[in-house]
């Protein structure tokens, strides 16, 4: 069943593009603290308030690409060069941290405001993950990878703010028939798939190219996407708990990225402390 007015993927992304993106409470809390604290206030600790918050990390990186000066020769995906490039008071006030994913939201909508949260945080796992492994494999483009998991699942993230009922439509879809796969229930909803919807994002909001390159899960080939893609699965599967049915495969892929035993793996991300408890 088809929702009465179904938005086209164009009418989507023309939207979410201009559209003022909120951002987690507690990202604002740590900021508006930040900023009654001149003595402590730097880009270093901008970015440590920020660098946990996939929404506002995306925030600034759009408002980057949108106010990109010609003679930028690099892009830039680190939080803290970002905001070195904006400066502290551009960033603070440009890139301001409102609205609140609640007041979006509303109180009418607390179950999608809970799986909004659950989809940040396992964001935030991952890419602690993904930062681990790539320091691991000594990957110099660490903190990018990072980032690159923190974003991975962004356009889920946006729609459970713009579009609550119908995410939680296909949450229903889901939970009535357990073997359809993520994209078909989203295309039944939405017309669209959530990856497709997120690389059009990427392209139209100019993300740069690495970044663009490490959250398509179509260039699985290369390391750095490997490990980002491992990192973002192996959270979504432990978010239903360590006896998840698809992490024995999750360990193994794992070993092979980092060269490594599949115990050696359950070791490294507390797995085996799971299942002793």
């Amino acid at each position: 069943m088809l929702p009465q007015k179904q938005r086209k993927l164009s009418e989507w992304v023309d939207f979410l593009t201009t559209a003022e993106i909120p951002v987690l409470k507690q990202t604002a809390r740590n900021l508006a603290i930040l900023e009654q604290d001149e003595q402590h206030l730097s880009a270093r600790s901008i970015a440590h308030a920020v660098k946990y918050d996939p929404l506002m990390t995306v925030k600034l990186l759009r408002y980057l690409q949108q106010h990109k000066h010609r003679n930028q020769g690099h892009d830039v995906v680190e939080v803290e060069q970002i905001v070195m490039m904006l400066g502290l008071e551009t960033t603070l006030n440009k890139v301001s941290a409102k609205p609140l994913v609640e007041e979006i939201l509303g109180r009418n909508n607390m179950s999608a405001l809970v799986y909004l949260l659950k989809t940040a945080h396992r964001s935030n796992i991952a890419s602690s993950y993904a930062f681990d492994w790539a320091v691991r494999l000594h990957d110099l483009h660490f903190e990018e990878i990072r980032v690159a998991a923190l974003l991975h699942d962004i356009a889920e993230i946006l729609m459970w703010c713009f579009a609550p009922n119908e995410m939680l439509q296909i949450r229903n879809l889901q939970k009535q028939d357990k073997t359809i796969r993520s994209a078909t229930a989203q295309e039944s909803i939405f017309g669209f798939t959530l990856n497709q919807l997120q690389l059009e994002l990427a392209v139209t909001w100019k993300l740069p190219q690495l970044l663009i390159t490490l959250m398509d899960d179509n260039s699985s080939t290369l390391q750095r996407v490997r490990n980002v893609t491992l990192a973002v699965n192996l959270a979504r599967h432990s978010a239903n708990g360590w006896d998840d049915a698809a992490l024995p495969d999750d360990y193994d892929e794992i070993a092979k990225l980092l060269h490594l035993q599949a115990w050696e793996i359950m070791t490294i991300v507390g797995a085996d402390k799971q299942h002793e408890g």
